[in-house]
Parts: C-alpha cells; sequence; structure tokens
C-alpha cells in the first residue's frame, strides 16, 4: 500500500533502540522508552501561506529527525508501525557522522 502524506505532514519510522546499556547490562521490553529519533519514511507537499502558495517543507524522505516523546499519531501500514506528525513536532534534523553512526 502507498500512502501519501497531505499538507505539512510527516511519516517517521522510529529507529531500534539499544538493547543494552554501555556496561552491558539488557533492557528488557517494559523497561525500555520508545526511541525519539526515526527516519522519514514520506513527506507532504507543503503548507500554503496566506496568499494560497504552497511552501515547501524543510525535511526530506531519508533525513532522521528527533522529535517529542509524544509526537505525532502512532499508525501501522503493511505490518509496519510508522508515525504521522506535522512538520512542526520535529525538533531537528541529525546530519554528518551522529546520523550515520546511529544508522549503522
Amino acid at each position: 500500500m502507498k500512502f501519501r502524506p497531505l499538507h505539512d505532514r510527516v511519516v517517521v519510522k522510529r529507529v531500534a533502540e539499544e538493547e543494552r546499556t554501555a556496561g552491558g547490562i539488557i533492557i528488557p521490553d517494559t523497561a525500555k522508552e520508545k526511541p525519539m529519533q526515526g527516519e522519514v519514511i514520506a513527506v507532504g507537499p507543503g503548507a500554503r501561506d496566506e496568499n494560497g502558495k504552497v511552501q515547501p517543507l524543510d525535511v526530506k524522505v531519508g533525513d532522521r529527525v528527533l522529535f517529542g516523546k509524544w509526537s505525532g499519531t502512532e499508525v501501522k501500514l503493511d505490518g509496519e508501525e510508522l508515525l504521522i506528525m506535522k512538520e512542526s513536532d520535529i525538533m531537528g534534523v541529525l546530519e554528518g557522522a551522529a546520523a550515520k553512526k546511529k544508522a549503522a
């Protein structure tokens, strides 16, 4: 199934959280917090300004982003858990070595 967000909405897939602490302690699922970091899967065309002109979004597909703990709406598409949120819920884009390290 294809999903295309409207206006200034963004579809984000959470990244997997570490299952061990730096000291090697395994964290059980019940004690884990949901990660507040994800990868942008799809973006809408943008919001309209007061003149009716579409303003494109600052984020793009593939960006690693940070968002608030309670941001977005959780949905399940094709068996995959995703978040749909407005671009304004995204706090920032991870760039450079930090984003590549987290992806590995």
